[in-house]
């Protein structure tokens, strides 16, 4: 056993946030905390990390244990003036070791900057003989790895970063020390898809124990060993997965909805009684007298389930058939291309999601489709009839000074919903913000809350378009579904950027691809069937290009004889996917219908399998110098431009294998 809460308590104001509470962690353990928002779970985590104390009951921990937590709000320093890199930050969670990285990966970088300087030259020298001596290259490279995967800029001061990308670095931070216990609050959060399943797979062979916190359905059903839940002040333990607490919990809820009834008729009867008169107050009734106030308190202690939030669109207007028509749009920023060559119709109904790696375009495509962003190049045309409500994820709409009731409606004291006035502060009251909530600043909310202010300011408007870009940060898993549930019987038309897998699959009909350097690719289905897909089209294309490659490869370059050997490879790729035009005349009958190839996309083509296979080539090559032993020993410089051309091989291969079965399968 690693830690062990035993009868702990601790209250904020008059209400208890966890009572009596008792769990125990033990080693290899993956406990997902779940629980409404602002239900105490991120103070029960700082109490187990030993950053506040309960209010009484006593937290055990082993000798000589190790705790990382990741915060909810975790924010490093920001001034302007700070000069804390990220590899910094990152290290600093390894202590001293962490500090001597730090310090030799900054000499490395002077050094680079003046090979011929002496002094530095001796700095990195005396710096590598620590490293060897204190087990520091396996370190640097456990700090090389996470940042590399989790995308972060290792040598961007922390201060330039925006508050979800600093979020990163402290999750980089907490997972490199490799504590006994690591407890993450919303890790999730401000990821993309690659990135968590990522996470995923980390937290899946992590040696400790994990106790984290997530909205994340996909994410914690992969990885739940046990769920802890904190519910009106009581803690539960239920083993097993997720879907098995989901099943046990509906059964207790209707326990427990059975037992209350039972309490409030018996309760009832016995106010009545006490109604009756005199008889009441005589002294051989004066224990079920007594008995009766006992009624109260138990009823009075038991903390009500809190209510779902109700949600309901103002349905406006249907929109006319055609809502959005893109013709080869561009947009660029500076040198880097956002979108490129983009061109798709949206029809009325159509439920699209976007999804790809941070930075990629998604936010920038829907601003260019509602008409917020011009295109550096090509058309977009608007249908009739829009009314858009457009969920903004970096939280624009929102004036932090202004009150919760003003934020919904602009001051105003009614909304319109389903065409009938109701008051602001009932309107909130569906979305569980109190009456003294609604009279509360913004900059006063949690990061849940804000979340659910814009959702109830995004469906006081009547729309036929919904534009939600990440609407699920934040969010428990009750207002999640019921979000889900929302949008799922919306009539409109949906666009929808998320991170959640579970979110996508529930909600979309197509799924727009951000696949790297301005490509958006569109595939039928929701993520699962996007993922099925895109394994199918790489299974293909690998299976054509090692045959292609080998051609070329023996044709000594000849185009010829290639081109002939990437047909043949090509048929035998089509054939063992089964899209063959002997496995499926309608594959046959959409390549027919498609323009014929241009000389210069003959001569593209007939180029692409000696560039795949030298891409391949130099991806084997680069893969075996890392997983050498003496790797890690050479300059910092070096290790750096190896790793990042590794990283970059394999987009580079995608692309051009892409290319190649487009133009392959057109021909």
């Amino acid at each position: 056993m690693l830690i062990h809460l035993q009868q702990a308590s601790l209250a904020f104001g008059h209400l208890p946030l966890f009572e009596d509470a008792d769990l125990r962690i033990e080693a290899g353990e993956r406990i997902a905390l779940i629980g409404r928002n602002g239900s105490g779970k991120s103070s029960l985590l700082k109490v187990i990390a030993g950053e506040l104390p309960p209010d009484s009951g006593v937290v055990w921990r082993g000798p000589a244990l190790r705790v990382a937590r990741l915060d909810q709000s975790a924010a490093l320093d920001a001034d302007a003036g700070s000069t804390v890199t990220v590899f910094d930050a990152v290290a600093a969670g390894l202590e001293a070791t962490g500090t001597l990285v730090a310090e030799y990966h900054h000499a490395a970088l002077d050094l680079a900057a003046a090979p011929d300087d002496e002094r530095r030259l001796a700095r990195v020298t005396t710096l590598q003989d620590q490293l060897e001596r204190e087990d520091g290259w396996r370190i640097e490279q456990r700090v090389e790895l996470v940042i590399s995967r989790l995308g972060l800029p290792a040598d961007r001061r922390v201060s330039e970063l925006s508050g979800g990308w600093r979020r990163r670095v402290f999750l980089a931070r907490a997972l490199v020390s490799e504590p006994d216990v690591l407890l993450l609050d919303e890790p999730t959060n401000h990821l993309d898809i690659e990135a968590i399943a990522w996470l995923e797979e980390l937290l899946a062979q992590y040696r400790g124990a994990v106790l984290f916190v997530t909205h994340d359905r996909a994410f914690l059903s992969a990885l739940a060993t046990r769920i802890v839940e904190l519910d009106r002040g009581r803690l539960t333990s239920w083993p097993g997965s997720y879907s098995s607490y989901l099943e046990k919990k509906a059964a207790a809820l209707e326990s427990e909805a059975r037992d209350l009834e039972r309490l409030d008729k018996k309760l009832a009867g016995e106010e009545a009684w006490l109604r009756q008169g005199i008889k009441a107050r005589r002294t051989r009734n004066e224990g079920r007298v007594r008995a009766l106030f006992a009624l109260r308190a138990e009823r009075a202690a038991r903390r009500g389930h809190v209510g779902d939030v109700r949600m309901g669109v103002d349905a406006s207007e249907q929109s006319g058939r055609r809502v959005f028509e893109a013709r080869h749009v561009d947009k660029a920023f500076g040198a880097r291309v956002v979108i490129r060559d983009y061109s798709q119709r949206i029809m009325r109904g159509d439920r699209i999601g976007l999804i790809g790696p941070n930075g990629s375009g998604k936010s920038t495509l829907l601003k260019l489709l509602v008409g917020e962003l011009e295109p550096d190049a090509g058309t977009i045309e608007r249908g009739t009839r829009l009314q858009l409500a457009y969920f903004d994820q970096q939280r624009e709409q929102l004036d932090p000074e202004r009150t919760v009731a003003d934020t919904v409606n602009d001051g105003n004291t009614t909304v319109i919903v389903n065409g009938q006035p109701k008051h602001v502060v009932g309107y909130l009251a569906d979305f569980l913000f109190p009456r003294e909530r609604a009279q509360s600043p913004v900059k006063s909310l949690s990061g849940g809350e804000r979340n659910r202010l814009l959702l109830a300011r995004l469906f006081a408007r009547p729309a036929n378009v919904l534009v939600l870009d990440e609407p699920t940060n934040d969010l428990d898993i009750e207002t999640l579904e019921l979000l889900e549930d929302l949008v799922g019987e919306f009539a409109g038309t949906v666009l929808l950027v998320s991170h959640d897998r579970v979110f996508l699959d529930r909600i979309v009909t197509s799924t727009l691809a951000f696949q790297g350097e301005g490509r958006v690719v569109e595939y039928v289905g929701g993520y699962a069937d996007y993922v099925r897909q895109r394994r199918a089209e790489l299974r293909e294309v690998g299976g054509a290009r090692r045959e292609a490659g080998g051609e070329t490869r023996e044709a000594g370059g000849e185009r010829r004889e290639a081109g002939g050997a990437r047909r043949e490879a090509g048929g035998a790729g089509r054939e063992a996917g089964g899209a063959g035009r002997e496995a499926g005349g309608a594959a046959e009958g959409r390549v027919s219908g498609r323009r014929r190839l241009s000389y210069n996309e003959v001569r593209e083509l007939d180029s692409l399998p000696a560039k795949i296979a030298g891409l391949e080539d130099e991806q084997k090559r680069l893969q075996e110098d890392v997983a050498g032993p003496e790797f890690y020993k050479r300059p910092a410089e070096e290790i750096a431009a190896t790793l990042a051309r590794l990283e970059a091989v394999g987009p580079e291969l995608d692309v051009l294998l892409t290319r190649w079965m487009e133009l392959e399968e057109r021909r």
